[in-house]
């Protein structure tokens, strides 16, 4: 099969979606691997590893597309790339779909093979492709959260660990999985008081197991969000339902609750976001305010730091990509956890939330592949 690697050209998003480790490995499998010129140059990869790996280089993303019968990226296409785009190519990537009914119908349109990394599930309900990104995300969420405590860059002021005699920030997470994790075990680590807040009481209970004594854990209900925000300095959204928008969580009106300059990471702006005031924001322009509470809700949080985020995306994406490779659309009937990701199909859309989320028709995916 011939891959195509473009460059990512989402706002700063750095990361690019192989490494020489990979392409070496599609070559290895008979496979042809083309990638656009200094597609890897923001994660720190040159053009040169990639050919002593076995890839060509193409000068533009154009070329690559119009090779490619297989495209892998990072990050969902944005508009300069739907042209690109032709019916029955495969797109393995972050698609993110039920946050955008324009992208949606747009690959639609295109009649695209989408293959959605977010929502590639296995029998116990783990996402092997998202976790790595979100362990990225979620442990970025209380770094950002600290640096923009600073007075000097428009927060509260408290420092994350405080000092003797002065309490430290009181950081609460909406969400226990691996974002809420990460970010629970790094704001623990500053110091911090950390309340998470989850709706699985067996994740509860393995929260409380695992986390320092300074980490609370509560039931995630309504009268404990609104608790828990009157003494809140850093709230971070986590929420994940695979697939689909985020529930909205946390309202315009509750941000009343909050104390003035407090600051919000909402990590699952992705999916458009738990709080009702997520707007999305990019990281050359990261935050902004409502009702004096600080927001920050950058969409690729990942893309600051790309080597380490590319590095562990390809760990986990790769065996994937292979398979897909190897067997072609087989892969997908074959294994179960794949057929999840499966997003859309020549012009149907094969995920039941994606569908939901815009009113839109869904096609079992088992019945389209059996034509």
């Amino acid at each position: 099969m011939k891959i195509g690697i473009p460059k990512e050209i989402k706002n700063n998003e750095n990361r690019v979606a192989i490494t020489p480790a990979g392409v070496k490995d599609f070559v290895r499998h008979g496979h042809a691997v083309y990638i656009e010129k200094n597609a890897g140059v923001g994660s720190g990869i040159s053009d040169e590893e990639y050919v002593q790996a076995g890839a060509t280089i193409l000068p533009s993303a154009t070329e690559v597309y119009g090779e490619a019968e297989m495209i892998i990226k990072v990050k969902e296409p944005v508009p300069p790339e739907y042209d690109l785009l032709r019916p029955g190519q495969i797109l393995f990537t972050y698609l993110h779909l039920a946050a955008s009914q324009e992208l949606t119908r747009a690959l639609m349109e295109k009649e695209i093979i989408g293959i959605a990394y977010e929502t590639v599930q296995m029998a116990d309900g783990s996402l092997p492709l998202l976790a790595p990104m979100s362990e990225v995300a979620g442990s970025m969420a209380s770094q950002v959260g600290a640096y923009y405590l600073a007075r000097t860059q428009g927060g509260r002021g408290v420092l994350m660990g405080g000092v003797p005699g002065v309490e430290p920030a009181h950081v609460v997470i909406i969400g226990g999985g691996n974002v809420g994790t990460r970010a629970a075990m790094m704001a623990a680590g500053l110091g911090a008081k950390v309340t998470i807040l989850e709706i699985s009481a067996r994740r509860m209970r393995y929260l409380y197991e695992i986390m320092p004594k300074n980490v609370t854990v509560l039931q995630s209900n309504h009268y404990n969000i609104e608790q828990a925000l009157t003494d809140c300095d850093l709230l971070i959204g986590a929420v994940l339902i695979p697939g689909a928008k985020a529930p909205k969580l946390v309202t315009r009106e509750m941000l009343s609750l909050l104390k003035e300059r407090a600051v919000l990471v909402d990590v699952a702006v992705d999916q458009g976001g738990c709080f009702e005031t997520t707007v999305p924001t990019t990281h050359e322009d990261p935050v902004y305010y409502v009702d004096n509470i600080l927001h920050y809700a950058v969409a690729n949080m990942p893309g600051a730091y790309p080597r380490t985020s590319t590095f562990a995306l390809t760990n986990a994406t790769m065996p994937y990509a292979l398979q897909i490779a190897d067997k072609g659309l087989m892969a997908l009937a074959e294994d179960p956890a794949l057929l999840k990701g499966l997003n859309l199909w020549r012009g149907e859309v094969t995920y039941r939330a994606v569908a939901e989320a815009f009113d839109l028709e869904w096609v079992d995916p088992k019945t389209v592949l059996k034509n």
